[in-house]
């Protein structure tokens, strides 16, 4: 295997596949918000739901449907801002998953990554997460 990457490198590129991994399998899993609606437990996510009420309108009622599944269309997605969530998580997903695919590459492939590229890239992670840490803790 050639690479030119340093230990730091491969441990760093590695780490990134594994966030961005972790970053996917939230992204799609519907349970980011759980609760409970008539008497039963109910979660979604951004395009995904689980036990939601539906309209019966031959017994003229309400009923929980018990399993998981997506929005039928994009305009079904409770709101804007929840549509927004999904563009930008999606995006967000998708272009963590290219660097870390790009830096597991890097450790297989000679001269594919510069020192230079490699530590500008582990900056903006670093920064990027420092900033949503940050955010997240109302600061």
């Amino acid at each position: 295997m050639a690479s030119s990457l340093t230990c730091a490198g491969v441990v760093w590129a590695f780490l990134s596949f594994l966030c961005a991994a972790a970053s996917c399998v939230g992204f799609f899993m519907p349970y980011w918000l759980l609760g409970s609606q008539l008497e039963k437990s109910v979660s979604f996510g951004t395009f995904r739901r689980c036990s939601y009420p539906v309209r019966d309108e031959s017994r003229q009622m309400t009923v929980m449907v018990e399993q998981c599944g997506r929005y039928a269309s994009f305009q079904a997605i409770p709101s804007a801002e929840w549509r927004i969530c999904t563009v930008v998580t999606g995006l967000g997903c998708g272009l963590l998953l290219l660097v870390a695919l790009t830096a597991l590459m890097g450790c297989c492939v000679s001269d594919l990554i510069s020192r230079t590229v490699g530590r500008v890239a582990g900056g903006i992670q670093f920064l990027g997460g420092k900033c949503s840490c940050d955010e997240g803790m109302g600061m």
